[in-house]
């Protein structure tokens, strides 16, 4: 419910601070008294309604607060989910606040959060719905009317089902579609990935191996060499007449004479002697490796052609073994995705034709309960018509276009809706968006919503002109309903009869008054011998008599003898704004 609104320096108010009840509240004042600023006010605080004509003269800020209270968890959790702002927390209170600069810009926030003006208007139609001539309505829009009849039927587990099959087979064809498109090029893209894979598993690719191959070939391709250079060392070093090793051996066998008789050269002796050693070791290991040198011609070849295999597979597939390895590994992804590409599009051919079946069960299911529904409601709408004076209205609810083939099926089902409604004798049918009367919009809007009230999510209702053109005893009709009506919802509502005014919980008189160069706006709750002196008045115009006194009275009597009554605090506060 909307506990509290507070406007300040739209238009003619400059500061109005509003309390309201939970269920029927009305407000009244002679014409031109602000009254439909009130509702304009909320309307710019729900974003329902542009607001820069509607700063005040002379300001730099207009700023409308409300205060709503919520108390169901399921509509406080999507209210979190629109805003993004967590109010669990905050006992299911909300501060709504819009300020409107005289730049042109606006600012909303969601207690002390900021919020888009895309937010503030998907908050505003779970939170308030505002009946009045020419206004966006929940229940005209078509989108919204096929909702209206399934909450009336209670068919809202049939479609959660039928959805979730609907949502599973779109899922199937849209994948399937890509797949199918992509088939060719998946092919070739498959019998490409393959024959990569074989030519580098046909290598069998040994980071190790290849080192090896390049230093075996360098030693078959210089064979000759080798052999001659090497041999030359070696006999050198070992076989030669005179050769370095002879010599080496018979000079460290001269210090080590020497070294005896002058022990300053026993560290040189065994230097040379130890050098010796070695190099006779390194004589032996050039004699073996000559030996060794005499292998088969034929390796070079084995050897060179394997080293042409590497590199032509190293040129396509990397730099380096590890590279070339690396590239396989992605290769056998890319084939495992493809091969389950083509195991998903048999899958999906075969599990789009029961998801197909299932969704024409579920969706004709629908539509049966939705023809039957439409039956009972159109009645009930047009008999709560008959008792709020359009006596010759007729109400239907149109399937328009249904859909038959199984491949077109809709989110919501088979059917588009149209509530069409016929206000008078000799008017053509229309659609319920098209009616201009606003008169005659609010009383088709009662009337539906004093039959879905018990099952409507919307909290706040709204009512502007729901008295046009009607008398006063039309207007008693119209009171009852909407006292009903606020059994299940809050209810604000405009109105100059007092008939409808008697029926409030909490009845609210808005005033404008001039003192001097200043204007003076007051909205005052109205209770005990005031309410009765402000029903008088509307009764009879200024001046109160006491037959206009005892015809409120009795209004008030007959109302609250109807319903249950109220316990009444003292008369609430004057309210005023200086302009």
């Amino acid at each position: 419910m909307l506990r509290e609104l507070h406007i300040s320096n739209l238009a003619v108010i400059a500061d109005v601070r509003i309390e309201l009840d939970p269920g029927l509240n009305c407000f009244t004042g002679s014409t031109g008294a602000g009254k439909s600023l009130v509702i304009g006010a909320l309307q710019v605080l729900l974003g329902l309604r542009s607001a820069t004509e509607m700063l005040r003269p002379g300001v730099d800020e207009a700023r409308i607060s409300g205060v709503f209270e919520i108390h169901n968890a399921t509509l406080l959790a999507e209210v979190e989910k629109i805003t993004d702002v967590q109010v669990t927390a905050d006992g299911g209170e909300l501060l709504l606040t819009r300020r409107l600069y005289a730049s042109g810009r606006s600012s909303i926030s969601i207690n002390g959060n900021p919020i888009t003006l895309g937010m503030l208007k998907q908050l505003a139609e779970t939170l308030v719905d505002v009946h009045g001539q020419h206004d966006h309505q929940y229940l005209l829009k078509p989108s919204n009317q096929i909702d209206v009849l399934d909450q009336f039927a209670d068919l809202w587990p049939l479609r959660q089902k039928y959805h979730a099959v609907y949502e599973r087979l779109q899922s199937a064809r849209r994948t399937l579609a890509e797949l199918d498109a992509n088939r060719n090029l998946r092919d070739q893209q498959l019998e490409l990935y393959r024959f990569q894979a074989e030519e580098i598993d046909n290598a069998q690719l040994d980071p190790a191996e290849y080192d090896e191959l390049e230093a075996r070939s360098s030693v078959l391709k210089n064979l000759e060499k080798l052999k001659k250079e090497t041999g030359t060392v070696y006999g050198a070093l070992y076989e030669a007449d005179g050769s370095i090793l002879e010599r080496l051996k018979m000079m460290s066998g001269i210090l080590a004479d020497l070294a005896t008789l002058d022990i300053g050269l026993r560290d040189i002796a065994g230097n040379v002697r130890d050098a010796t050693i070695s190099l006779e070791e390194s004589a032996l290991d050039l004699s073996r490796y000559l030996d060794k040198l005499d292998i088969d011609p034929g390796e070079l070849v084995e050897v060179e052609d394997r080293l042409n295999t590497l590199n032509r597979v190293l040129s396509k597939y990397g730099r380096t073994m590890e590279d070339a390895l690396a590239q396989r590994q992605e290769l056998g992804q890319k084939i495992a995705e493809l091969e389950r590409a083509t195991v998903d599009l048999s899958s999906l051919q075969k599990e789009i034709a029961p998801l197909s079946r299932e969704v024409k069960t579920l969706g004709e299911q629908l539509s049966e309960k939705r023809q039957a529904a439409a039956k009972k409601l159109a009645p009930l709408i047009e008999k709560q018509l008959t008792e709020l004076g359009m006596e010759k209205a007729k109400f239907t609810i149109e399937f328009a276009s249904p859909v038959k083939a199984e491949s077109q099926p809709g989110p919501s089902g088979f059917d588009a809706i149209e509530f069409i409604a016929q206000t008078n004798p000799g008017q053509l049918p229309q659609p319920l968006r098209k009616i201009a009367s606003g008169g005659e919009l609010s009383r088709i809007m009662l009337a539906l919503k004093g039959i879905l009230a018990q099952n409507d999510r919307i909290s706040v209702l709204v009512f502007d002109e729901i008295d046009a053109n009607v008398g006063g005893r039309l207007g008693s009709i119209i009171g009852n309903k909407l006292r009903s009506l606020a059994v299940h919802h809050q209810v604000l509502c405009i109105t100059h009869l007092p008939q409808i005014a008697s029926y409030a919980d909490r009845h609210l008189t808005v005033r404008k008054s001039v003192n001097g160069n200043q204007t003076e706006t007051t909205v005052r709750v109205m209770q005990g011998d005031e309410r009765l002196q402000e029903l008088s008045e509307m009764v009879g115009g200024p001046r109160v008599t006491e037959t206009t006194r005892a015809q409120a009275r009795e209004l008030l009597e007959s109302a609250q003898s109807e319903f249950a009554p109220k316990v009444t605090g003292k008369a609430g506060k004057n309210v005023k704004s200086k302009t």
